[in-house]
């Protein structure tokens, strides 16, 4: 039950964040590629491999918040079905070029960022780890 209720706050304020980011209007783009579902869907694909991987390298991590951050806020922040209502709009208007190119570039680098979010988690986790381990033998950092 418990579970239930983190996802239910993530993705309370995983839509909340989404609703409100229009960075497409602050910066003035007038393109035809939708700005703002393209760096969302990149961004949440990002932390979403790094969220990820820290809970899964990091066995003390909190099921509950990982499911709250994760299926909650990131799958609320994140949308597959807007970034294929938009490609469709798109062709429907007869830029077929636009379509193909926002599909394309939302998953290559929706799958690069997932892949660099878990690279850079990887070497987060591995960082506290030796930090730990120095720790743990009475070892002090260098002061300079």
């Amino acid at each position: 039950m418990k579970q239930y209720i983190y996802v239910g706050i993530g993705g309370f304020l995983g839509a909340a964040t989404r609703y409100s980011i229009n960075i497409s209007e602050s910066l003035g783009y007038h393109g035809s590629v939708p700005l703002d579902t393209f760096l969302i869907n990149v961004s949440g694909s990002f932390l979403i491999g790094l969220i990820l991987t820290v809970s899964l390298e990091w066995k003390d991590f909190d099921p509950n918040l990982k499911a709250g951050i994760t299926t909650g806020f990131l799958g609320a922040y994140t949308t597959f079905s807007t970034l294929c209502k938009e490609a469709a709009f798109l062709m429907q208007k007869g830029d077929y070029g636009s379509a193909l190119f926002y599909i394309t570039a939302s998953t290559l680098l929706g799958l690069g960022s997932a892949y660099m979010g878990s690279v850079i988690a990887r070497k987060i986790v591995s960082s506290y780890r030796k930090e730990t381990e120095r720790e743990s033998f009475g070892l002090e950092r260098d002061e300079e």
